[in-house]
């Protein structure tokens, strides 16, 4: 095979089908077994360290060239010369430097992640809910920059343990993080500043989500807990980046972007310091001299067809089937998830609609475990930064799907917002406000209890 022949190949094995028979090989065809099936139709199956990489099983085969195209600019270095056009200031040369194989951030820097996590800035204003960028540093802190120009400063992260104890006995230990700005290059932070420290979301399922009809979303907000189970999702409210109009928010940890497109076109300007239609200006502020002297490439880095190839293949990325739906620890599991009151945010089972130019993801019955919805969690995740109409303790309720393959991908497992939390029981005991009772229903299971439920976690 030739290098370029090589490349391609290689370039094209994350995203290719899966190879007949299945990889799992399973007795029973998980095909055949709706529970498996988290994304319908569309479901892959595959529990690789590609799982995350794969294309919707249903896909017309016509799409497989422009899905591809659209995997060259994801994973391209945007830094590399000799048409290097990476912004003067960022957090990663590439996208995939964060989405690591589709997935989650990994926030350890022995694994060769690129931005270990990402601080968002802000300082609150009268006019504008949820604020605006800091003054000097902007609305996100950049730790990386081009030779001539000063990175922001750099991120300090300590973790302090917390242990704690079930009321069976049993002894447990969670982290809270300290992110530190440390070596700032241009001064100090407003006394106002709000800040909040993120990893990165896996990209799969995206089409898929975004394909929910908004009044199904809205069907199961319920802001003054009418039904007073103490719960009381509620819809964020966004600004549309090209009509300037309120839209329903769905992506991002705040849900504070209403598109796939429009959060690929605001992560390549933020994170990669890339141009586009929706985001047409750098993120050099009036503070930064050197940043805002770099001559910036004719038009803008991604043009609409780039930012359309980029937003396809997000859209294709398909959610690995369930394992092990019939194990009668998972499904003790299952029934203790419900029982104890997980589901009522992590909503088992959502449907798509009709969408005309991806018909594959028409009418797909899904298991994503979320309800899109903004859920107050209490003052231990708090962040103190609001977003859009988001406080600064309210946080999208995440998918769970493909959460039992971190592991296998991701090569760690690293959850909540900031990857705190290294296991699932750790996760869980950080809930709090509207997750509060669930959490202590949690800790008062038995131990083979909480096993069984987090061995449903797994499962998905």
């Amino acid at each position: 095979m030739t290098s370029l022949g090589a490349a391609l190949g290689l370039l094209l094995s994350a995203a290719a089908p899966p190879p007949e028979p299945d990889l799992q090989a399973p007795a029973e065809d998980p095909r055949k077994v709706p529970a498996a099936r988290s994304g319908g139709a569309t479901t892959v199956y595959d529990t690789s360290h590609n799982a995350f990489g794969r294309a919707l099983a249903n896909m017309d085969p016509g799409r497989w060239t422009p899905m591809a195209d659209g995997k060259r600019l994801f994973m391209k270095d945007w830094s590399r010369a000799p048409q290097a056009v990476a912004g003067p200031l960022s957090n990663a040369a590439r996208c995939n430097g964060c989405h690591f194989k589709d997935g989650r951030g990994r926030p350890l820097a022995e694994l060769g992640t690129e931005a270990p996590l990402l601080v968002r800035l802000s300082v609150p204003s009268r006019r504008v809910p949820g604020g605006v960028p800091e003054p000097t540093y902007g609305g996100q802190f950049n730790d990386r920059s081009i030779p001539g120009v000063p990175a922001e400063g750099a991120l300090e992260v300590a973790y302090a343990e917390v242990p704690g104890t079930y009321p069976d006995g049993a002894g447990y230990v969670v982290r809270r993080p300290d992110v530190r700005l440390a070596r700032l290059a241009y001064g100090k932070l407003s006394a106002h500043t709000q800040r909040s420290a993120r990893i990165s979301s896996p990209v799969f399922g995206l089409g898929l989500l975004e394909a929910v009809p908004e009044e199904d979303i809205l069907a199961l907000a319920d802001p003054d807990d009418r039904d007073g189970d103490g719960v009381s999702g509620r819809p964020n409210r966004v600004v549309d980046a090209r009509t300037g109009a309120a839209r329903l928010g769905r992506f991002g940890w705040k849900a504070n972007q209403p598109s796939v497109r429009q959060q690929a076109a605001r992560a390549f300007s933020e994170d990669l310091g890339l141009t586009s239609p929706l985001y047409p200006e750098r993120t050099c502020t009036a503070k930064q001299a050197r940043c805002r002297a770099q001559a910036a490439p004719e038009g803008h880095v991604l043009d609409d067809a780039a930012l359309d190839s980029v937003t396809l293949y997000l859209r294709v990325l398909a959610v690995p089937a369930r394992r092990d739906v019939a194990d009668p620890t998972v499904l003790r599991g299952q029934a203790l998830f419900q029982q104890v009151g997980c589901a009522t945010c992590h909503r088992p089972t959502l449907r798509t609609g009709d969408v005309a130019d991806l018909p594959e993801l028409s009418r797909q019955d899904l298991q994503p475990f979320t309800d899109l919805l903004l859920h107050d969690m209490g003052e231990g995740l708090a962040d103190g930064r609001p977003d859009a109409e988001a406080s600064g303790s309210e946080w999208r309720t995440p998918p769970l799907w493909g959460l039992g393959l971190l592991e296998a991908v991701n090569r760690q497992v690293r959850m909540l917002h900031d990857g705190r939390a290294r296991t699932f029981e750790e996760a869980i005991l950080w809930h709090g406000g509207e997750a509060a009772g669930a959490k202590e229903r949690f800790t008062r299971l038995e131990r083979g209890e909480r096993e069984a439920l987090v061995t449903f976690l797994r499962s998905l």
